[in-house]
């Protein structure tokens, strides 16, 4: 297998591997990679849904994606799709998946399976970066605070309730969950920002006015272009990330056009 990395920041591409049947040797490489570089895309990769769940459960525990229902006979398999007559795309703005469950998901997985002929491409940005970039006043600061993250905040709800009701899910309840700004890595140590543009309503014990300016302040720091990659999908590609340590943004620059993805989010532990 071969690493080639995409950007300084984060993310790499994996080559010379079938991800149809991966060895116990190929997905401890594969592990040892996604830790060191956040996100992991593979190219090529023509994986029917079982073989897509198969692999996923070589890298993590499937679970249901909360409000979307799965396709037939794989319910931990949702259908990520922009059609030709949509203007908003699912999960169009710079976030973090579920941090409004009390466990938000460890990784996400995503299988392109019809891209359009440009654009389409997904922002990815490194957490622990945007950490260790600030100052140690600001550090300090954020160690002792906790976000309250709420479902309801999402940019995306119009699209993703058009799409429970072309697809028969149930009508969404706003989730609330409570994290702490600065997250420890279970398996790294490292820490990392854990604040997002999407989820996050305000700090525990202030109001959304008090919490906004610092807010406004961490979602534009965490954005910021030597934190971040870009990757341009094909059918087939594959992109596995950290959801623990990584946000992204799927751009929407496509209207006309069709993209299809098929997802499987991995379950993860209570942030600390």
């Amino acid at each position: 297998m071969e690493i080639r990395r995409i950007a300084g920041a984060l993310g790499a591409e994996i080559h010379g591997i079938d991800l149809s049947s991966p060895t116990d040797q190929d997905a401890l490489f594969i592990r040892k990679t996604w830790l060191e570089h956040l996100v992991v895309f593979f190219r090529d990769q023509a994986l029917s849904p079982e073989q897509f769940m198969a692999f996923a459960k070589r890298v993590g525990r499937p679970v249901e994606y909360p409000f979307v229902k799965g396709i037939p006979g794989f319910p931990e398999i949702i259908e990520v799709k922009k059609l030709e007559h949509e203007k908003v795309n699912f999960g169009g703005v710079w976030h973090s998946d579920t941090a409004y469950l009390d466990q938000p998901p460890m990784a996400s997985m995503l299988l392109a399976r019809e891209v359009p002929p440009m654009g389409g491409d997904t922002l990815f940005a490194n957490m622990y970066l945007a950490y260790e970039a600030l100052s140690a006043g600001m550090k300090r600061t954020l160690d002792s605070l906790v976000a309250v993250n709420a479902s309801s905040k999402a940019n995306v709800t119009r699209t993703r309730e058009d799409r429970i009701k072309s697809d028969g899910g149930e009508a969404p309840k706003e989730l609330i969950a409570e994290h702490p700004v600065v997250r420890t890595h279970p398996e790294t140590g490292r820490k990392a920002l854990y604040v997002n543009a999407g989820h996050t309503v305000r700090f525990k014990d202030m109001s959304e006015e008090e919490s906004a300016p610092l807010l406004e302040y961490l979602y534009r720091h965490q954005i910021r272009p030597e934190f971040t990659c870009r990757f341009s999908w094909r059918p087939g590609s594959i992109a596995l990330w950290d959801n623990r340590c990584a946000q992204h943004n799927p751009v929407n620059d496509y209207h006309g056009y069709r993209r299809v993805m098929h997802r499987i989010t991995l379950q993860g532990d209570r942030p600390r």
